[in-house]
This record gives C-alpha cells, structure tokens and sequence, in this order.
C-alpha cells in the first residue's frame, strides 16, 4: 500500500443489515451478483445485504476487513475506457475453515432468506458425469458425521437443520455457478446429502425449500498487482480487493423463491435488470455452450498454440475463423434458442467481447478445473450431435487439446502448471500411455468425466485429433479445420 494514499472507506452510515449469505465469495460474484443486488436495494429498498463466506482461505476477508468490506469494480471496454464504481453491499466477510460455528449461525438466522453461491462447478462435490454426490469426496465423508462441516453442501445442509428445528423457514438457494440445470443439480446434492443424515431432514427440504436455476454472464478477469497499483494511482485511494470485469452483465433468475417469506423473500431483480423467467433452461444451454464452451475450447487450443489470452488468442486469424466455425457448424444447431433470441446476433456480440484487449482474460486460468467443466461445456453439445449424427469435429479437437494440455508439457516442451482436482491422477494415466491412441484411450476411462457409451463414440475421432495436435501443432489443426 503506498504510504501516500489513504484506503478505501465505505461512505457513511452503518453497513446495511443482512438479508443473504454467500458461499465462495471469489472476484466473479463481487463484480457480478454483489453489484445486482447493490442496485436492487437503492432502486427499491430491503435489507439485502451480503454476508461474505470463504471456504478455504482468509485472504479475501483479510484485504476487505480493513476497508470496511467496500471494495470497487473497474469495468474496460474495448476502447480503453473504464468506469470505476465503490461497492457497498457486504457486510461481513467470515471464513469457515477459521470458525464454521459462526458460518452456520449466521445461515440458520431467519434474517438471512437466501443463500447465494459461486463455488465453482468442484465445490458441489459431485461427479461431473452423472450430477450426483460423490459420497466418497472426502469433505462429504467429513460431513455426513461431522456437525461442523466443511464443503458447500454440508453448510446448506447443517444451517437448514438448524432452521427446522427453531421452527425457521429454509433460506432460497440460489447458485450461480456454470452448471447444467443449476437449480436441479444443487437440490439433488443437498437433497442426497441430508437424507443421509437425516431422512425427515431431506423431506422438509423437498418439501419447504426452493433452488432456483440461473443464467449468469460476465467476464471477470483475475485482479494482479499491478491492476492494484494502477487503480490507486488513477483514484489517489487504495483498495486492496479491486474486481475487473467486462461491461456486459446478464443474470438470468427462475422466479421460484421460498414462499414462505411471500414478496420479501428475495429482493427486486428486476429492478436492477435481471430477467426473471419460468425456465432458464434455454439461456443456461446457450450460455453454457455458446461462451463457456468456446471459452474452454481456445484457452487449450491458445494456450498450445502459444496465445496468453482470450483476445489474443481471437486476434489470431485463424482461431477467430475457427470460433465461428464452432458456433454455426456445432454448437448452436445443438440446442433451442431462448424465445426471441437471435443466436447468429449472441455469437457477434461474444466475438466482440473475447475481442475486448482490456479484458486479460488468461487462456490458463481458464484452462483450469477442466475435469469438471468438460462435461457441460463441450460434451454436452457433442453428445447431441452424435445422436442427430452431426459431426463435431472442433469440440472433438478441443477435448483433444484438454488431453494434450493435462499431460503436463506444451508443443515447445515446457512444463504447464495444471490446476484441476484430478491433475494428478490424469498426469498419471498420460504418462503410463506411450501412443496417442493410448493416452486418449486412459483418458477416456475417466468415468468422472466421460460416460462408457461417449468414451466408446469418441475413441477413435479424438485419437485421430491428438495425433493431429501432435504432428502439426494446435494452430496448424486449427487452421487446417477451417
């Protein structure tokens, strides 16, 4: 912190009274679902402020504490323009692993009638192939016979326990992380959860408690030092927890909210700009596959190919063409697009964003988590177009590049830092392999990633495409495809 500078300070007045909780309090839902609801609570008023929860660390909590948990978010556009805001929404910032007791009183309070997340798709704790809890994860071993748990389900599980038997309604669980069916997948892991614990438990939660699906959409880059420095010296303050992000923002809710509580059991969206709708479904698919799919598919391909961003790698002629191929040819023929939405006009506008030099969105962060991202991103739409006998040639080169890119060595033989919950164990199966039939035949044994029957369909096109990737190089495949 420069000496020189003062830090940030929340403007004045109390902090605002809680009404939510959120697990997994990362850069992307300060800069996105934070600042949504900031907006809804100075449109229309309610004490919807933001209990902050880490699960893992401290240091989010330990750089906001001394700012009074107010922290700003920079939005860059294309033209180099940034619009700087202070956000004021949080209230507190806990860390389970420090005091999960207090994590667990501050859920079971009736005051808190929602509980959001951003966990990632490995915080559920279940397998990315089927969607159900992993009962063996070992922090779910840890919670089935632990009061205080440790991952994300066994805190929704233990502080809806505690509500039930004050006499409490459940809290909305609202997740808002990139999973297929969001809403769906999150009930049925807390809902396995708690009727291994208790079974009445896991019926008053069927019965009283509501998961809402969503759609949400913003690129969050990750904040470095010297975003930090720069900031103080644009603003003459310091703040030690800055958020980056893109512009564009779309949050997308399925109004279903827990009854209970009646119009003050969420607070107004709508207000704020989000589209509260019946069914998500259709965004989600479009999101999932249009954005994240083609997001995954560059960063291992870019970052073989040498590109360090997203708009570097999109600059680069060739996977530019490459990227349209992909959303004309195989990804948006895989799914109904949301009524009124033209698909041809969302992949411009996704073109023009990965455009966007200011947003240094990085082809390896990204790249990382890729076991359990694969699933919906990418096989998902290859798993459609193989039952309506439509080709998938990209995505089937970008599940290759996965394989190169967790072998642990890039085309010029440098060692690549993988960071995924089963890195070790795909490192393993790669370097027991000695063709590339053979490490894409291991690789596709992984039943946490590919069912038996697409593992059996995609032996023989992916095998081709890692020999590809090996013989010519991620860029020359690519270029060669389009």
């Amino acid at each position: 912190m420069p000496a020189e500078l003062p830090r940030l300070r929340r403007s004045g007045g109390a902090r605002p009274r809680a009404g939510i909780v959120h697990l997994g309090l990362g850069a992307f839902f300060r800069a996105f679902g934070a600042v949504y609801v900031e907006d809804a609570v100075r449109l229309s008023g309610g004490d919807w402020g933001i209990v902050g929860v880490s699960l893992k660390s401290a240091g989010t909590r330990d750089r906001l504490a001394p700012q009074d948990f107010v922290y700003t978010t920079v939005s860059q556009a294309a033209d180099g323009a940034e619009t700087i805001r202070k956000v004021e929404i949080l209230a507190d910032v806990l860390v389970a692993p420090e005091d999960p007791e207090a994590v667990l009183a501050r859920m079971a309070d009736p005051a808190i009638r929602i509980v959001t997340l951003t966990v990632t798709e490995k915080g559920y704790c279940h397998d990315p192939a089927t969607g159900k809890l992993n009962p063996d994860h070992p922090d779910i071993v840890h919670d089935l016979h632990n009061p205080l748990p440790r991952s994300a389900p066994g805190f929704l599980v233990r502080a809806l326990a505690r509500r039930r038997a004050a006499g409490h309604p459940p809290f909305t669980v609202l997740t808002c992380d990139n999973l297929p069916e969001n809403g769906r997948l999150v009930r049925g892991v807390v809902l396995d959860l708690a009727r291994r614990i208790d079974p009445a438990l896991g019926a008053w939660i069927e019965a009283e408690g509501r998961f809402p699906a969503t759609m949400v959409d913003r690129i969050t880059p990750a904040t470095k030092p010297g975003d930090i420095e720069r900031l103080a010296h644009k603003t003459g303050i310091f703040d030690a927890a800055p958020v980056l992000c893109e512009p564009f923002r779309q949050w997308v809710v399925e109004e279903d909210f827990v009854p209970a509580y009646g119009a003050g059991g969420r607070p107004d969206l709508a207000a704020a700009g989000v589209e509260l709708v019946a069914d998500v479904t259709p965004y989600e698919q479009m999101k999932l596959r249009m954005l994240n799919g083609t997001h995954s598919s560059l960063a291992y391909l870019g970052y073989l190919a040498g590109h360090e961003t997203i708009a570097d790698t999109v600059a680069d002629p060739a996977f530019a063409a490459f990227v349209r191929r992909l959303w004309r040819k195989e990804i948006m023929p895989s799914f109904a697009a949301p009524e009124g939405v033209d698909l041809e006009d969302y992949a411009a506008a996704l073109l023009e964003r990965y455009s966007n030099p200011a947003i240094r969105h990085r082809t390896w962060q990204i790249a990382m988590d890729g076991s359990q991202k694969l699933p919906q991103r990418i096989l998902g739409a290859i798993a459609d177009n193989l039952t309506a006998m439509r080709p998938s040639p990209g995505l089937i080169l970008a599940v290759a590049a996965w394989m190169r890119y967790v072998g642990g060595t890039d085309e010029r033989g440098r060692p690549i830092e993988v960071r995924d919950p089963l890195a070790s164990r795909l490192r393993a199966l790669s370097d027991g392999a000695v063709t590339p039939t053979e490490k894409v035949g291991a690789l596709l044994s992984v039943r946490d990633i590919f069912s038996p029957e697409l593992a059996a369909q995609l032996s023989e096109p992916a095998g081709r495409a890692y020999e590809l990737l090996c013989r010519v190089g991620a860029r020359r495949a690519v270029e060669d495809l389009t």
